[in-house]
């Protein structure tokens, strides 16, 4: 049906920058919403930015400046550019699409997660 997909983590040393990239792919109707959230040992999962397909983008407090979100609607993707990153960003960062898929007879929601990346920050 419908699927997303991460792509893009690494290891960085503090201070260095990553790029995160994220495709929707199947059937998908509509994506209302595109984002990136992360979860760090024994943490719970948190939210890092979204952006709704009106470009309306939430970013959680501690990107104070350091994250960049930006998605192509066109393409069903999103990114997140990460400078200055930080040992504690390390964790695993997973894109979620947030919408609808093609069904008879009408669309159905579906609130869709890719299988994460890993993100390390470290000297």
């Amino acid at each position: 049906q419908v699927q997303v997909v991460e792509s893009g983590g690494g290891l960085v040393q503090p201070g260095g920058s990553l790029y995160l990239s994220c495709v929707a792919s199947g059937s998908w109707y509509t994506i209302n919403a595109m984002g990136w959230y992360r979860q760090a040992p024994g943490k719970q999962r948190e939210l890092v930015a979204t952006v709704n397909s009106g470009g309306v983008i939430n970013y959680a407090e501690f990107v104070a400046g350091r994250f960049t979100i930006s998605r192509d609607n066109a393409m069903n993707t999103v990114y997140l550019q990460m400078n200055e990153l930080k040992p504690e960003d390390t964790a695993v960062y997973y894109c979620n699409a947030l919408g609808y898929y093609s069904s008879n007879p009408v669309p159905k929601m579906v609130d869709s997660w890719g299988q994460g990346t890993q993100v390390t920050v470290s000297s």
